[in-house]
């Protein structure tokens, strides 16, 4: 209830040792590898299953040094960048065939800046849905917030059958958020509802008949209001595509198995663990 569009942030490494067994250590592998904090990975027992505990950092990583003009100033809540995307595809390979894969994911993609196109985003990308389809073992996936973007495609059902998808009341999966939906896909409809909308118009109005003296302050004025309003036009657009793109839809469309309460997360998971 307080956090309806699942974006605020959270610590992954809560939730992850809630779900693992209390009474055996968690041990976090490649915790130092640099610039890869977004991908958090650890051995751990669920249920008395020894598995591989993959979690998706949900919370802003501050960077070290000085990042490029050209990159993001952080590393951002739910996004796997080149070398997170390569630590979890290395976290993968080293699970197959020994103990099954657990992913905690708060995922809307990957990073798509020029810094990290060069720094072989596509090609690590690559790697974990390669990583998927070669998994010796079975694999649970949670939506625990969000799931979109390129991680919809590299971690799915249709690359693994061994895969059990689950998710959260409340999350969301989809190939593409109702934020980048409304902005891309829907830009027209979003200038549409921006032209039509009445404090629009008036202005809009007022600037046709204007004498030239004041023509200049209502086009500044206009101007500004057609900012405000499509961003309100944004927000409700991409709230439109999210409930229509909800996750029930996306059960209902074979990408999700089932959709559980936060109470039996544990259970549910280790009952998946069972049965495969």
């Amino acid at each position: 209830m307080s956090n309806p569009d699942r974006k605020k942030p959270f610590d992954v490494r809560t939730v992850m040792r809630a779900l693992a067994d209390q009474d055996h250590p968690m041990l976090e592998r490649w915790a130092g590898m640099a610039d890869a904090e977004t991908a958090v990975v650890v051995d751990a027992r669920v249920g008395g299953h020894s598995v591989c505990l993959l979690g998706i950092e949900s919370k802003p990583v501050a960077r070290r040094g000085f990042p490029p003009t050209d990159g993001p100033d952080s590393y951002t809540a739910g996004t796997l960048f080149p070398k997170s995307s390569k630590k979890a595809a290395r976290a993968i390979n080293a699970a197959s065939g020994n103990r099954p894969l657990v992913v905690l994911a708060n995922l809307s993609g990957f990073d798509g800046s020029p810094e990290s196109m060069r720094g072989l985003q596509l090609e690590y990308g690559a790697e974990i849905g390669r990583a998927i389809v070669n998994f010796d073992g079975p694999i649970v996936f949670v939506v625990v917030s969000r799931y979109h973007g390129g991680a919809f495609v590299v971690f799915s059902k249709a690359l693994n059958p061994r895969m059990t998808v689950l998710a959260l009341e409340g999350s969301f999966a989809s190939v593409i958020g109702g934020a980048p939906a409304a902005a891309v896909v829907f830009s027209r409809e979003v200038d549409a509802r921006t032209a039509a909308d009445p404090r629009v118009a008036a202005v809009d109005g007022r600037l046709t008949v204007a004498e030239n003296g004041h023509r200049a302050a209502l086009a500044a004025e206009l101007a500004d209001l057609r900012r405000a309003v499509r961003a309100e036009k944004l927000g409700e657009v991409a709230a439109e595509f999210d409930g229509i793109h909800d996750i029930h839809r996306a059960v209902a469309v074979g990408s999700v198995d089932e959709v559980i309460a936060a109470a039996d997360l544990r259970p549910r998971v280790i009952a998946a663990l069972d049965a495969g």
